[in-house]
């Protein structure tokens, strides 16, 4: 499983890349939940060493147990519905061994893992229709019981994973523009549905319906749903240039009049805005968007499509959920349960993190010489 490798090939880039945007997630969720500081650091830690020790082991030997990979992925996810701890009214976290983990964030790597080898083996049909519904299938049976959870936020991501994983894949355009002319339609048709007041799609006392309901209503629901939102925008926006400080005591900080729940978490990129201000928001946006170019630019030097899969959907998966998380905070999309990646509170969304890294990592190592 290991191999000899050029050093030149690693990519010590990424590596300083994700590890400072690591770094300022540790900083400010110290300052969000001093206690938690040492938890974060810990995760860091150990995402750190299993992201240096993934990427020295042969991508293309792990993928041989995808088929493992899937039904362990199955297992854990089907356990978070007969075991599963719940909290915030989701039931999404497994103890095992004492150790309490998250198996919808281990979802996501291990259905890239997956599809890659999967694809790999059968690129020559992938555009066929047959081929096409078993990937489906594949995926939907995962998806499905990560929504529910209810876990509506993470579900979108592993869609968008996987959208990813069959384009580079080599699915083709006409394949792409027949889906998108049914999809898109559908869905517009269907957000219209929905938010009419006396739809019956989905139960009127839906949290994930009320969220989405609340953002397109902001006036009425302002004081109710989109209280959180309003105030983070509050937060960053009072942090103007340079933010007030760090962990500062000014009576003034949202942060500090515990406005804002889950600010550890789902909220820290408000917490980054009001204490660093624009110029430390601006950073982490930075550091998201190389970390995802870097993915992308591994990929188009991958040795084979497995490779390619992989390193295009790792940062796909970062840069969407990123997106999507600031999207949030900043009020400019539904309020969702997603973490900011390596930034977050959120011990298993960042060793996964890391885990995915690593394997970008080792694609880089294999890479076709330029």
């Amino acid at each position: 499983m290991l191999r000899h490798y050029k050093i030149r090939h690693y990519n010590f880039k990424l590596v300083l890349l994700v590890t400072a945007l690591a770094v300022i997630g540790i900083i400010a969720v110290g300052s969000a939940e001093p206690e938690l500081k040492s938890r974060q650091m810990a995760g860091f830690a150990f995402g750190l060493f299993l992201m240096l020790v993934i990427s020295l082991f042969d991508y293309s030997v792990l993928l041989n147990l995808y088929w493992v990979m899937y039904v362990v992925n199955l297992i854990l996810l089907v356990l978070v519905i007969f075991m599963g701890r719940t909290a915030n009214n989701a039931q999404r976290w497994l103890q095992i061994a004492g150790i309490r983990f998250q198996p919808s964030e281990l979802a996501k790597i291990l259905l890239i893992l997956f599809f890659a080898q999967l694809i790999l083996k059968h690129q020559e049909k992938l555009n066929t229709f047959k081929y096409i519904m078993l990937c489906l299938v594949l995926f939907a049976v995962p998806a499905g019981l990560v929504l529910k959870q209810p876990d509506l936020s993470t579900t979108i991501v592993i869609c968008v994973c996987f959208c990813m994983v069959m384009f580079v894949g080599g699915l083709s355009w006409k394949v792409i523009g027949g889906i998108l002319a049914v999809v898109v339609p559908t869905f517009l048709i269907f957000l219209y549905l929905i938010l009419q007041p006396d739809q019956k799609l989905i139960p009127q006392d839906n949290y994930q319906l009320l969220r989405v309901v609340a953002f397109f209503n902001k006036e009425e629901y302002a004081n109710s749903l989109g209280y959180q939102q309003e105030y983070a925008v509050m937060a960053i926006g009072s942090g103007q240039l340079t933010g007030k400080g760090y962990q500062n005591n000014q009576i003034s900080s949202v942060k500090n009049a515990n406005f804002i729940a889950e600010q550890q978490t789902d909220f820290i990129f408000a917490v980054i805005g009001e204490e660093f201000g624009f110029v430390g928001a601006s950073v982490v946006i930075v550091l998201v968007l190389l970390i995802s170019i870097e993915c992308l630019l591994t990929a188009r030097r991958a040795k084979d499509i497995a490779g390619t899969i992989i390193a295009a959907g790792v940062g796909s998966m970062i840069g969407f959920q990123a997106f999507i998380n600031i999207g949030v905070v900043t009020y400019l999309l539904p309020n969702t349960g997603l973490p900011l990646p390596f930034v977050s509170y959120g011990l298993t969304s960042l060793v996964s993190s890391f885990i995915g890294i690593g394997f970008v990592l080792n694609v880089g190592l294999q890479c076709r010489e330029k």
